[in-house]
């Protein structure tokens, strides 16, 4: 007969459970966690004790109710004392993020990539190492990091993060994980993820997405990525690949060509490139503010960026509409500069899913832009990084120093 877990293994998965629902749900009270959590009273009295002895939670009385009696204390996530380090590593910029317990933001960095500038990994690497330096120098007293995460955006190996191909980086075969861990401190576990991966995760937790279990988060800047949830989890693949979509053949005979050398891909025909070269803008750099300028110009009656979205949105639409078939989502969350196409084009891509899509897979899909905005992926890394402390808190606040 199988043993079943120890007393131990189940109070640290409790442990972890309550962390994990104050660190994304906020304040609680010790009556709603016991429903939420199925647990006695008596059991919340201990955890809540032992997690704000090692200083991850406290309580404190909550904001005026108006109700009569006395309140009850509520549990908090103690931001200041365990954080981590979040990294979006994105075409245009490279932002990195000091995040604590709850979400909180205590002190990020920001560096625009010029233009032609060299993206050597290991420069990244220790630009990367400078920032967090620099931002765990200022963190709070007898605080401590648990983590680092990095989003890429490309093809990211699971689970030991290589980058097999980042191709507006250059980059093919690169162990940035390993780049960083030389150049951090030595106890920092360092994780590199996808860029959708960790926005899907990122709007699933806590942003538009929250209470979804079957979502599409679709990520656009040169190229176009998916992150999907599916029954809650993320789906990877067998090697984290999955969601690749932007290379998903949606005109192959007519097709404009690919970076990746096919043509007609989703992110060749609906991508920042083709919004441009539509619109007769193809002379601008590609960007976000590119982008915002042609949905600008199509708001305020351009006849030429109204037709380029109307293209676009048809072609985002069909793509859509096969996520549909392939994932069947309750919802589609469109997020970096998707956003703004979105926000141009909607009604010519809910036409083209109407006309693509099965009736019943569409019945109660729903599509939004992104709640984060352009934080999301930097959102998303700093889940990731987390998730140790969140399975297992006292032993991981242990393994990383008492700050």
């Amino acid at each position: 007969m199988k043993a079943g877990p120890s007393q131990e293994e189940v109070r640290q998965h409790n442990l972890g459970a309550l962390l994990r629902h104050v660190h994304f749900e906020g304040p609680t009270s010790r009556a709603v966690l016991a429903a939420e959590l199925g647990l006695n009273r008596s059991t919340i009295l201990g955890l809540v004790g032992d997690l704000a002895a090692a200083g991850l939670v406290r309580e404190e009385l909550p904001q005026e109710n108006g109700r009569a009696g006395r309140p009850s204390l509520v549990v908090r996530p103690e931001s200041g004392r365990a954080h981590v380090l979040a990294v979006d590593l994105g075409v245009e910029r490279l932002a990195a993020a000091l995040i604590g317990l709850g979400g909180v933001f205590l002190d990020r960095r920001e560096r625009q990539w010029p233009s032609g500038q060299s993206r050597e990994p290991s420069q990244v690497a220790s630009l990367i190492a400078e920032f967090a330096h620099q931002m765990l120098a200022r963190a709070p007293d007898g605080s401590a990091c648990v983590g680092v995460a990095v989003a890429v955006r490309g093809l990211v190996r699971h689970p030991d993060g290589r980058v097999a191909l980042a191709p507006n980086a250059g980059w093919q075969d690169v162990d940035l994980a390993g780049a960083l861990t030389e150049r951090l401190p030595s106890d920092l576990p360092v994780l590199v993820a996808n860029e959708a991966n960790l926005g899907a995760l990122a709007e699933h937790r806590r942003g538009i997405g929250r209470g979804s279990q079957n979502l599409v988060y679709l990520h656009g800047e040169i190229g176009i990525g998916a992150g999907v949830i599916s029954g809650g989890e993320l789906l990877r693949g067998e090697r984290g690949y999955a969601g690749e979509i932007g290379h998903m053949t949606v005109n192959p005979f007519q097709g404009r060509p690919c970076g990746c050398g096919a043509r007609g891909c989703l992110e060749a025909e609906a991508g920042e490139r083709a919004l441009l070269e539509a619109a007769g803008r193809d002379g601008l750099a590609a960007g976000a503010e590119a982008v915002r300028s042609v949905v600008a110009a199509a708001d305020l009656g351009d006849v030429t960026a109204r037709a380029a979205l109307h293209r676009v949105g048809d072609w985002l639409g069909i793509g859509i509409a096969n996520l549909a078939h392939l994932f069947d989502p309750d919802l589609v969350v469109l997020g970096g500069t998707l956003r703004d196409v979105f926000l141009g084009s909607a009604a010519q891509v809910r036409s083209r899913i109407n006309t693509n899509a099965l009736a019943a897979v569409r019945e109660k899909l729903r599509l939004r832009v992104s709640e984060l905005g352009g934080d999301t992926v930097l959102i998303g890394a700093a889940e990731l990084a987390f998730a140790e402390l969140l399975a297992r808190p006292l032993e991981t606040l242990a393994r990383h120093g008492r700050g």
